[in-house]
């Protein structure tokens, strides 16, 4: 049996795409790890983690859930140090997996990000394992283009950046609005794939799942910023 790998993942398009590329390379994928923090974090995806079950339902894969609790990122006055401090639980959790498979590396989905990147590269080299990391340094057009051509499906669940207005809430990325996000990265400097936390996403349908998330949700808006509310989630 190949050497085993595991996919961290919060069920957002980049760490989806960093799942389906890895198992389009033939990757051993036999874990999804998700990371559930209660509030604000440096570190990880917030919105919606507790979707990430049904999407590995879908999958068909095995999840691993961390659930660290408040991070405290709305108090943290080091960037450094709370970005040190959020990686332990999850490095706590790797290393544990370590200890009961055969572990080859973790996929990671980010782009740009290199205060994630270099903290998880480092967790790597400490444990003594890869980082499949197919997203980093791509053209992000390039990125969403490939990722709606691949027949991913993704709905945008938070939103927090000039330019976006409620409208954007429950909306599907598609070609006009990665369009529109483009004309947005020229005016206000918006990532187009929000990597700058402009936007949360879930992916709720793609070649690699079984069957998609339906979703029922009310939206909420607070003059700059809102999200979706989502009352219930199940696999149609």
């Amino acid at each position: 049996m190949a050497s085993e790998w595991v996919s961290l993942f919060s069920g957002g398009k980049d760490s989806s795409w960093a799942l389906y590329q890895a198992l389009e390379e033939g990757l051993n994928v036999t874990r999804l790890l998700t990371v559930h923090p209660s509030d604000d974090s440096y570190m990880y995806h917030v919105p919606a983690t507790d979707l990430a079950a049904l999407a590995a339902e879908s999958l068909g894969i095995e999840l691993v859930e961390v659930h660290p609790g408040d991070l405290e990122a709305t108090d943290a006055s080091d960037s450094g140090e709370q970005g040190d401090a959020e990686l332990e639980p999850l490095e706590a959790a790797v290393e544990d997996l370590q200890s009961e498979i055969d572990l080859a590396g973790v996929t990671a989905g980010a782009i740009e990000s290199e205060f994630q990147t270099n903290r998880i590269q480092g967790m790597c080299d400490r444990l003594g394992i890869d980082l499949f990391a197919p997203l980093w340094q791509e053209n992000p057009r390039e990125l969403g283009e490939a990722m709606l051509d691949a027949g991913f499906e993704i709905t945008l669940i938070q939103v927090a950046a000039h330019g976006l207005d409620e409208s954007w809430l429950g909306r599907t990325l598609d070609e006009d609005a990665l369009d529109e996000l483009e004309e947005l990265n020229e005016k206000y400097g918006v990532h187009i794939l929000g990597e700058g936390g402009e936007f949360e996403t879930l992916v709720t349908d793609g070649p690699h799942m079984d069957r998609p998330i339906e979703l029922e949700y009310e939206t909420e808006w607070e003059g700059t910023h809102g999200r979706l509310r989502i009352t219930d989630a199940y696999l149609g």
